[in-house]
């Protein structure tokens, strides 16, 4: 049975209610739809966010693991122009060798000796330079994968003493003649840590390029979680500032229901 009072205004009641639950949500979708994100608190979907979150993760460090791959190549690009620079300087030392190793040279075998020296140190120096002059362990960590995640190897050392050549001379003939075996011989021990060089900088090239086909994919899959669809959220902002309207009038009218009821008083 209807019920008519001025103590309590249930419509009214109601009708606040209403409105206070359409601001919620009118509030929600401006924060969506300002901030470009379906999640922006733990409430709005706690497990979402935790898995979106462990995504986020990965990608810093695949990011960090692509940066960490690209110094090791541009470290690998200093060993590798150091060892193109030392092969030049073994042909050098094979032609002078070459040279002196005729018997029937007029060539001045003491002016080639004193360069072919020269061309020693200078090997030996540029490998230092290079880090070449010991062997060593290279590695990289440029994914996510713990023990799998490193790029590693070894490269070789190409100073003299470990090319052998450095006691050769070419003062004599004889000595001439044993110079161009053995640096023929060197020639090949460099193409060896050519090769480890060259390898490795193929490695990484292509754990760089794997790391960034993750990046983008776990990043899509960040987005699917976290991102708001701004369609979606349009349409919600304009449901609910429609709602937030008529909420507002049905309050005013329930407000002024009860004013009616005075009239009984007259």
């Amino acid at each position: 049975m209807a019920s008519f009072s001025v103590v309590s205004n249930i419509s009214a009641a109601n009708a606040q209610a209403n409105l206070t639950i359409t601001n919620m949500g009118l509030q929600k979708a401006l924060t969506r739809v300002s901030s470009g994100f379906r999640i922006n608190a733990s409430g709005d979907d706690a497990a979402g966010l935790a898995v979106a979150n462990s995504y986020r993760s990965q990608q810093a460090v695949l990011n960090q693991g692509i940066r960490n791959a690209n110094d090791g190549l541009s470290t690998l690009q200093i060993k590798d122009g150091a060892l193109n620079n030392i092969a030049t300087l073994l042909d050098r030392m094979s032609v002078l060798a070459t040279q002196s190793a005729s018997a029937a040279s007029s060539a001045d075998r003491a002016t080639l000796d004193a360069e072919f020296q020269d061309v020693l140190t200078e090997i030996d120096r540029e490998a230092s330079v290079a880090g070449l002059d010991v062997a060593a362990g290279f590695s990289v960590f440029v994914s996510n994968d713990g023990a799998d995640g490193v790029v590693g190897g070894s490269i070789g050392a190409v100073d003299t003493t470990t090319l052998a050549i450095g006691t050769l001379s070419i003062g004599t003939a004889g000595d001439a003649a044993t110079a161009v075996s053995t640096i023929a011989t060197a020639v090949t021990a460099l193409g060896t840590t050519q090769g480890q060089v060259g390898t490795l900088q193929n490695r990484l090239s292509y754990a760089v390029s794997l790391a960034s086909t993750q990046v983008v994919s776990i990043k899509a899959a960040e987005s699917r979680i976290r991102d708001a669809n701004m369609a979606e959220e349009s349409a919600n902002l304009t449901r609910y500032n429609i709602l937030t309207q008529s909420g507002i009038a049905a309050l005013a009218q329930a407000n002024s229901a009860s004013g009616n009821v005075l009239q009984l008083l007259r």
